[in-house]
């Protein structure tokens, strides 16, 4: 995965959620988090800064300290602004970073596993959104094969017919027919 993959999950993205930015209830639970629908777009900004501050930083044991903090009262357009912001930083991150560079995270990660952590995010998380704002959306297939080829191993190819369904089974979110949902799921990104 690349800055490309990144950059397209988060037109995806913003395409459907800048169109509901000024209806439905952004304060609704975002899926089946405890989050609200602001808080979740909120948290994918955060999850894109602390990924391309990582890889900028090329930290080698932990994560940087740091956290996106969004002033309380702003709106979901100007919070969708900020997304696309942190989203942006990690791709021109990805670019800049070299074929060797690496960084932490639960391990050394290379920077294709730091754009699929970020198209992860981005991914699931829209999905969250538009589950509480009412928005029928499912990740696109071939971004979602990618995730699960780059960050879940353990997932076994053709788990469901459209990869889409199969990266929210991984990620705790849908069971399949003959698969229940997931209580917990590791991504691994650490190249070791």
């Amino acid at each position: 995965m690349d800055s490309g993959d990144v950059r397209r999950a988060l037109d995806e993205s913003l395409t459907l959620l800048h169109g509901a930015a000024a209806q439905g209830s952004w304060s609704a639970p975002a899926g089946g988090l405890e989050w609200t629908c602001l808080a979740t777009a909120e948290h994918i900004a955060h999850d894109l800064t602390a990924y391309a501050t990582q890889l900028a930083a090329r930290a080698t044991d932990a994560y940087l300290p740091l956290d996106l903090v969004v002033r309380p009262g702003t709106p979901p357009r100007t919070v969708l602004s900020i997304v696309a912001a942190c989203g942006r930083l990690l791709a021109l991150e990805l670019d800049a970073a070299g074929p060797a560079a690496t960084a932490w995270h639960w391990g050394p990660t290379d920077r294709t596993g730091f754009a699929a952590l970020g198209v992860n995010e981005i991914l699931v998380h829209t999905w969250d959104i538009a589950q509480g704002l009412a928005l029928p959306w499912t990740p696109p297939p071939d971004l979602a094969a990618a995730v699960l080829s780059r960050l879940f191993p353990d997932v076994p190819p053709g788990t469901d017919p459209d990869a889409g369904r199969a990266l929210l089974w991984a990620t705790g979110r849908i069971a399949l027919a003959a698969r229940p949902r997931r209580e917990s799921w590791v991504v691994k990104a650490a190249r070791r």
